[in-house]
């Protein structure tokens, strides 16, 4: 699974500069680099892209994975990098930007915008498989989620505007309750599909605030004395 981004236009990354003539420039070696927004390549043609703009390209660099924390020596090879820097755009997901913005005081900009999480179909073609919704529902569905399929999330049934299993909103696209129903039909559970669903709880994933999740760590193993 692979966080699928795409770069923002330049006009918005030069609004997001504001003042900032000299930047710090950074990639991610995972996932932008796979979609090809913000691998070595992506980095240089931005750098050529800000430089005709007049900004000035400090530095640049790629971090192999921006999402993971640093160690030291790394850490502190990377501030080096920003020292000329007025602000740093980062050419990664949100992840990677907020993981940065930890690391310096200056002003840290997404060249990049966060589309979703996918799973490669075939090669090159990647295809959204969970929205992170806070509350699975494949289970009612043989394992294909509306929020994700349909295009107007419908938790009851298909809308009537498909044609010929095909999508009204995108054509293009089978329709999500035409996947559902044949596979809950393959798996013999088309009556659960006569089961009127409520409407999602959407405060399990809209929570007011960043979602937090404390997960058990145990305790150190106690050494015996000798």
């Amino acid at each position: 699974m692979k966080s699928i981004t795409r770069q923002k236009n330049l006009e918005e990354i030069i609004r997001l500069l504001g003042k900032a003539r000299k930047v710090g420039l950074v990639g991610c070696g995972t996932c932008p680099t796979m979609a090809e927004t913000g691998g070595l390549r992506q980095v240089e043609e931005m750098a050529q892209r800000l430089e005709e703009r007049e900004v000035t390209v400090a530095s640049r660099t790629v971090i192999p994975v921006v999402c993971e924390p640093l160690p030291g020596e790394a850490k502190r090879g990377f501030l080096s990098l920003l020292e000329d820097a007025q602000a740093v755009l980062v050419l990664s997901c949100s992840l990677g930007v907020r993981m940065v913005s930890d690391y310096t005081d200056l002003p840290v900009l997404p060249a990049l915008d966060t589309l979703f999480i996918g799973r490669e179909a075939e090669p090159g073609l990647f295809v959204e498989e969970c929205a992170q919704c806070g509350e699975c529902l494949l289970g009612d569905y043989g394992g294909i989620c509306p929020i994700v399929h349909c295009a107007k999330n419908l938790f009851n049934g298909p809308c009537g505007g498909s044609v010929a299993g095909k999508c009204e909103v995108d054509p293009g696209l089978p329709c999500g309750w035409q996947l559902i129903y044949d596979r809950m039909k393959a798996l013999g559970r088309l009556e659960e599909l006569s089961i009127i669903r409520p409407c999602k709880d959407w405060s399990k994933s809209l929570s007011g605030g960043a979602r937090r999740m404390r997960i058990p760590v145990p305790p150190p193993e106690e050494k015996s004395g000798e």
